[in-house]
């Protein structure tokens, strides 16, 4: 049924970049918005509540960085952003703020087609957990893994240090809730790209440790001597089973 669509915001001033992203999506069956700036995006995101963006950084009116705050505060929607740099800064910011990921100029059609998928059917399990959670807690079923000074509760989607809620991104949990389900098991960046973000042979190796990288900033008292998340150089990482 064409109301099953998915919707996909193409936001860059770049006119030939969008006429040939609104070309592969519309071929393979996705309903197509665009914006040629920031404001433009901010307005058509919260009017028209798209299933995903693709949000490129360097935007007139208001960076693709604010765009993508703002549009997270009122949309828990996949953002997906497009960069003409390579800097490191760019790809910290952007998730910081709560972008899913990031794709570097210039890039292959058939890896972006692959990142869109894997993210719209990482939201579609993810709200399917939540609901099915949401469910469990009305029935009052005790759903926590504790693992050392770790616990996560399942069904409210929250992780407490040592008793302190901590404040993590849908995607930090994600992490955070599989490595927790293997206490002491290091786990590759390729399996992690692959279970957490879905991606089985695009993505990029960087998003995990960057992702990584924040999730130590607010659960390690010493982020250069982690406690909690440990790496296994050249491997991994696990969580500490005590």
């Amino acid at each position: 049924m064409e109301d099953n669509k998915k919707t996909i915001l193409i936001v860059d001033d770049e006119k030939t970049i969008v006429d040939m992203l609104v070309y592969n999506l519309q071929k393979e069956g996705y309903n197509t918005l665009e914006a040629g700036d920031g404001e433009t995006a901010v307005n058509v995101a919260l009017e028209q509540k798209p299933d995903l963006v693709l949000l490129d950084i360097m935007l007139p009116k208001m960076d693709g960085l604010a765009v993508c705050k703002r549009i997270r505060q009122y949309l828990n929607v996949p953002i997906l952003m497009l960069s003409a740099k390579d800097e490191e800064i760019d790809k910290i910011l952007g998730l910081e703020l709560g972008a899913d990921d990031y794709i570097t100029k210039p890039f292959s059609v058939r890896e972006l087609m692959a990142r869109v998928k894997a993210n719209l059917r990482k939201a579609e399990i993810t709200a399917k957990a939540m609901e099915s959670g949401t469910k469990e807690k009305e029935a009052e079923v005790a759903n926590t893994v504790v693992v050392g000074d770790l616990s996560i509760d399942l069904n409210k989607f929250e992780v407490k240090v040592r008793g302190e809620i901590i404040d993590l991104t849908l995607r930090e949990f994600e992490v955070i809730r599989y490595l927790a389900a293997q206490p002491g098991q290091v786990v590759t960046r390729e399996t992690l790209l692959e279970k957490v973000w879905g991606y089985e042979y695009y993505g990029d190796i960087r998003t995990v440790d960057v992702t990584v990288r924040r999730i130590r900033e607010k659960i390690e008292k010493d982020t250069s001597t982690p406690k909690i998340l440990i790496t296994k150089r050249g491997v991994g990482y696990y969580i500490a089973s005590r």
